[in-house]
Parts: structure tokens; C-alpha cells; sequence
């Protein structure tokens, strides 16, 4: 199943999915992401437990609330969720946001600058183009270069590391500009640009190796917790409409009432959100009417496949037992076959095209990431249990690929702040603190690669 992505709407983005996005977006979707428009304000633990990574694209004058702080950190902290902020030249002054309210509560602060560079960009002194990836990270594997178009410089406060800064011939010079965290099971990343994942303009996302720095970002941010999570099944599915009662199952012709279908009870939606402008109006309720289509679209093809597969749904049909007992049968007949989820599962409602060929990363083994997941259909019947074997083998392999590839970044970090520690620029209470995390993780990274390959024997 892909890692979810919600990208907020509700603190009005620079950084729009289905508008100056969308490049990004298809490509995410087109590699182990799905990517939502995150409408849920104000935004709480519960609303982000579905997702892997939450997204905020430059809030622009609009700021987060306290009361939102203190639930996304919640769910940072203990579910291992992935947090990216984005920004823009100017930072929180110049977008009238308050960013830094929540990315300083991980060590990061977004300045009130912008950075520039006169002797190396592509054709404008606020496109630079930046070399500095220091220290190694997962995040820059492969990388050799960015450009960070319109963006702001960053400070560092606390166990926050800078992993890219601006150029010596930058002004501001040598300062960070990405920034990452990992605060107990989450994972953190701030950047001062938003505009290097824009569509179609100079320096945007389809900049030489933006889509793999965008892959490496995306994978990074899913937590190690947040794997194990997905694969033991405890992340739960993304809902929209909850029916007040369960869904049982009917013969295909038999017509199923609306109390069945929603209850005795009126369904209250608890939804508010603060809109100043008409034009803000409009951008929503087109958000709105592009999920609608979306459902539409589904739904039709979902009728086509009960139809064409009329009979092997008739054959799921339950003997005649007495009323009580075939009610609790049918319900769980209707769970065990999948079609609860089916109904209830956002997933369904998002039928993804093949992926293009010229989303495909390449070549895998040049970046860190997670194990390809295939992309499979609910409805097709269920593989022999041959082909099952040759896909968890392959898919075990991949896994190591990635893991063999952090391990080896994990100990470039730990290198790298050893040097820092003994040159005393860090601190040593940093110092022990970082290097315990960093060797926990080579410990836990290099168990999971044992157990890979006692299974792979």
C-alpha cells in the first residue's frame, strides 16, 4: 500500500497540489506515495493518524494555532510521522505565517532573509545554485546540486543538523538552507524554498536532480516506526463519510435502503474554516468538486467490475440460518472479504493511471529509499502462491538494497559529528546525545539486515 502524504489546504499554501504542484504530485504518485488535499482545520492527532507525512507548502498569511502546535507534535512524536515545511524568501515575516512556531519546537527557525548568489545561479543572482551537501545524509545521496530558487536561509538551534548550505559567494554565506530532526519516533525536515518543487518555471521540480532529491526527501521522512506500523496493518485507512451502521452485503439486484446506508440519524459534519476572500471560496470548492469527480469516476468503474464479475460475487452468497445468526455471518463475511474496506478506504478512490515511464526512477540503487511496492488491483484474483514466493523475495532484496545504503550513510553522519565533536564545534552534552541516536540506529538497521538474510537463506 503506497505512504500516504497530506498537504495541508487549510492555512492558505503557496504551494498548491492541483495547481503549481502537480508535477510533484504525479510523481510522488507514480512511486510508492499518494498524495491528498489535507482539508481538515484545525488539524488534530486524530485526523493525521492515516497519514505517513504531513506537508505544509508555505502557509501564506495564515498561521498555525497553538492548539494545532501541540497535535502535530503529538503525532511527530509518538505515531513517527513525518513532518516538511516549506517556506519562501522573506520567512515568516515576509509571508505573515508562523512556521517557525512549530519547526523551533525541533530546532529550526526560518530568517527573514533571502538568499542569493551573483557568481553561481542560472540566470538570476536568487536562483543559486548550491553545492555545499555537507554533512552526507539520505536525503543528499546521490546529489551533487540544487537550485534554491526564491528561497530563505535557515538557523539551527538544539539536535537540529543542517544537511545543505549556501555557497561562500552566497549572501547570506555558508548558512543552512535544509534543515532535518529526528525527535524521538518521527522525522523532520525544513527548507526555505518551497518554489524548488514548482511546476514549470526555472530552478522548479523539473531542475536536473530536484525529482531525485524529492524522492529522497519523501522516502527519508517515513519513519522506521512508521514502516513497522504499515507492516503489522495498525495504520488505520483514511475514511470519508463513517455510516452510522455497518454495511451488509446483498444480492446485486436487491435494493439497499437508505437507512441501511446512513443510519436513522442525521449525519452532522463537524467542518469550519476560516475564508477571507470570495476567491478562496472558489479554490476550495474547486478542491472540492475535482475529489467529487474522483469519487464518480471510481464509483463507475467499481459498477463495471461487479458486473463483469457478477458471478463470482453471487457465489459469496450465505445459506439460509436463522435471522440472528446470518446477520452477524453476513458482517463478517462482508469484513473477512475485504469489502468493508472496500467501501470505507479512501485508497479506492484514487485509481491511479500507470505509472509513466518518465516518472520511473532510473536506476534504484543510486538512491535511499523504501522497497518498491507493487501496484496491485483488489478485485484481480489472488496470485499462486509461486508468484508470491519470487515477489517477497524481490521485495526483500530491495529492502536490504535500501537499508545497506543507510547503514552506510548513518555511519558517514556518525563520522562526520565525531570530527565536529573533536574540533569542538558541538558541544558535548550534543554530542553524546546525537551519537547514542546514531548508533542505536546502525545497531537496529544492522539487526533488520540479519534478519533479512536468514529469511533471504
Amino acid at each position: 500500500m503506497p505512504y500516504k502524504i497530506a498537504f495541508d489546504v487549510g492555512h492558505k499554501p503557496r504551494g498548491k497540489l492541483d495547481e503549481n504542484l502537480t508535477e510533484l504530485r504525479d510523481f510522488l504518485n507514480a512511486n510508492d506515495f499518494m498524495c491528498y488535499n489535507f482539508l481538515e482545520t484545525p488539524i488534530t492527532h486524530n485526523s493525521l493518524e492515516p497519514f505517513d507525512i504531513l506537508v505544509f507548502a508555505c502557509p501564506d498569511f495564515a498561521k498555525i494555532t497553538s492548539m494545532e502546535i501541540t497535535e502535530i507534535n503529538n503525532w511527530v512524536r509518538n505515531d513517527g510521522g513525518g513532518l516538511l515545511l516549506l517556506s519562501h524568501a522573506g520567512g515568516d515575516r515576509g509571508r505573515n505565517s508562523n512556521l517557525s512556531e512549530l519547526s523551533q519546537m525541533y530546532g529550526i527557525v526560518f530568517e527573514n532573509d533571502q538568499v542569493l548568489d551573483e557568481t553561481y545561479n542560472i540566470g538570476m543572482e536568487n536562483m543559486p545554485i548550491i553545492t555545499s551537501l555537507i554533512p552526507p545524509h539520505p536525503i543528499t545521496n546521490s546529489i551533487s546540486s540544487i537550485c534554491y530558487r526564491s528561497g530563505c536561509s535557515l538557523s539551527v538551534l538544539g539536535n537540529a543538523i543542517s544537511i545543505i548550505s549556501s555557497n561562500e559567494t552566497s549572501e547570506p554565506f555558508s548558512s543552512a538552507l535544509v534543515c532535518v530532526s529526528e525527535p524521538n519516533k518521527g522525522r523532520i525536515c525544513a527548507i526555505g524554498s518551497y518554489e524548488i518543487f514548482r511546476d514549470r518555471v526555472g530552478g522548479g521540480f523539473n531542475n536536473d536532480e530536484h525529482p531525485n532529491l524529492a524522492y529522497n526527501l519523501f522516502s527519508w521522512l517515513i519513519s522506521d516506526y512508521r514502516m513497522d506500523l504499515h507492516s503489522s496493518g495498525a495504520v488505520p485507512d483514511i475514511v470519508t463519510n463513517k455510516l452510522d451502521t455497518d454495511i451488509v452485503s446483498s444480492d446485486y439486484n436487491s435494493e439497499i435502503p437508505q437507512s441501511l446506508l446512513f443510519g436513522q440519524k442525521n449525519i452532522d459534519i463537524d467542518f469550519s474554516m476560516k475564508i477571507s476572500k470570495k476567491s478562496e471560496l472558489v479554490e476550495l470548492l474547486k478542491i472540492f468538486q475535482n475529489q467529487i469527480d474522483m469519487v464518480k469516476t471510481t464509483i463507475d468503474k467499481l459498477i463495471k467490475t461487479t458486473i463483469a464479475s457478477e458471478k463470482e460475487i453471487l457465489e459469496l452468497r450465505i445459506p439460509a440460518e436463522t435471522a440472528q445468526n446470518k446477520e452477524k455471518q453476513v458482517i463478517d463475511n462482508s469484513k473477512s472479504n475485504g469489502l468493508d474496506k472496500l467501501l470505507e478506504s479512501n485508497n479506492v478512490l484514487t485509481d491511479l493511471p500507470p505509472k509513466p515511464e518518465s516518472l520511473k526512477i532510473k536506476d534504484e540503487g543510486d538512491f535511499i529509499g523504501l522497497p518498491k511496492i507493487d501496484d496491485t488491483n483488489r478485485l484481480k484474483p489472488v496470485p499462486k502462491a509461486k508468484d508470491k514466493r519470487k515477489v517477497k523475495k524481490r521485495d526483500l532484496v530491495a529492502e536490504k538494497k535500501a537499508l545497506e545504503g543507510k547503514l552506510n550513510s548513518v555511519r558517514n553522519l556518525l563520522e562526520f559529528i565525531e570530527k565536529k565533536h573533536d574540533s569542538g564545534q558541538m558541544d558535548e552534552k550534543s554530542y553524546e546525545k546525537r551519537a547514542s541516536q546514531l548508533k542505536s540506529d546502525l545497531i537496529t538497521t544492522q539487526n533488520k539486515i540479519e534478519e533479512i538474510n536468514k529469511k533471504l537463506d
